[in-house]
Order: C-alpha cells, then sequence, then structure tokens
C-alpha cells in the first residue's frame, strides 16, 4: 500500500476510535501514524494529549516537545507547559509559557500558567504582573483573581488582597467565599449611604 494513503487510513481510524471513545486503541494507531511520519503535528500532538489524559506524562513531553520543535506555536507552547506544571518542572513549565506569550500576548490562559510556574518558584512579584495580566484578559474569569490574592498575600499586601475579595464578591460570590475560608482574610464591611434627599 502507498505510504500517503496507508497514513490516511490511518488517520481515518484513529479519528473513528475516538469518536466511539477507544482513545488506548487511536494512541496506538497514533504512534503507528508516527513511524510512518515522525514530525507529523496531528499525530505529535493527539499523543501529546493522551498520553497526558493517562497521565503517563514523560511520554507526553516527549511528543510535545518533537512537536514545538517542528511546528512551534502558542498553543503548542501552552500545552507542553500545561504538562510541564502537571510534572511538578516549574522552570521548564515558565518557559513554555514565556514561549507561548511570545506567539500570542494575548493568551489569557499561558499569562495564568506563568503565573502558576512563578507561584511555585516562590517568585511572587512576577507572579502578581502575570496574574494581573491574566485578569485583564479575562476580567470575569475567577481563577487568576483568586490567584492574584493568594500571591498578594504571600507579599504581605493584605490590602491589595482584600481588595481582590470584595472585586470577586461582585461576581464570584462562591469563590470569594472559597478564598475567604482558605486564607482568613476578611474584607472590609461594605457600607451603603444613601445622597441625603
Amino acid at each position: 500500500m502507498n505510504r500517503a494513503i496507508h497514513y490516511g487510513f490511518l488517520k481515518l481510524k484513529a479519528q473513528a476510535l475516538l469518536v466511539f471513545a477507544q482513545p488506548q486503541a487511536a494512541l496506538h494507531v497514533f504512534e503507528r501514524m508516527l513511524q510512518l511520519k515522525p514530525n507529523d503535528s496531528y499525530a505529535l500532538a493527539s499523543c501529546g494529549h493522551l498520553y497526558a489524559v493517562k497521565n503517563d506524562l514523560p511520554r507526553s513531553i516527549a511528543h510535545l516537545q518533537t512537536l514545538v520543535r517542528t511546528s512551534p506555536g502558542a498553543s503548542v507552547w501552552f500545552n507542553l507547559g500545561y504538562v510541564l506544571q502537571q510534572a511538578g518542572h516549574h522552570e521548564d513549565a515558565e518557559e513554555a509559557f514565556r514561549q507561548a506569550l511570545l506567539f500570542d500576548e494575548h493568551m489569557d490562559r499561558a499569562w495564568y500558567g506563568l503565573g502558576l510556574a512563578l507561584m511555585r518558584r516562590r517568585q511572587f512579584e512576577e507572579a502578581a504582573v502575570a496574574f494581573k495580566s491574566a485578569t485583564k484578559l479575562q476580567p470575569m474569569s475567577p481563577h487568576a483573581w483568586y490567584r492574584l490574592a493568594e500571591v498578594w498575600l504571600a507579599l504581605g499586601r493584605n490590602d491589595e488582597a482584600r481588595a481582590v475579595l470584595v472585586h470577586l464578591k461582585q461576581f464570584e460570590p462562591k469563590v470569594a467565599a472559597q478564598l475567604e475560608r482558605l486564607t482568613l482574610v476578611q474584607s472590609p464591611p461594605i457600607t451603603i449611604t444613601h445622597a441625603a434627599r
């Protein structure tokens, strides 16, 4: 069978296996595709994802590292950073997120991932910058706000942490309550004043 035809058949088979919720069988087919085309971006990305789902992080990382060498881009670098972070390689994750941001400085999830990596490395000032960038890009997503409050607390900047808590209460009261419980930060009472009549 012609290699291109064989590759096309394998790709269709892998996609069908994913549709029918057989990821392990699909992973085997993707690996066979890589035997035919070792730098195939679709197969590398699929293997990276499926190995991560299986929690086989070393294999996921290996496939994603090959992918960033052959087909770099913001999403590819982000995915590598995410898996590196899951594996506890925070310094390497930081570099991957920075690479993602070189491709797309508006990728809020890369700013968030960078903030987490910097937090793990106790670089709180830089983490605050990253989380502030994430909140600017996604102002209604509570996750970066929550982490920003944690960073402010780590830096001893309790007033900023309280300000985040008050802000979160306006649109994510459950997350704000969780933050309040976990950090024991008490927001100042909000008083509503009425104009004189």
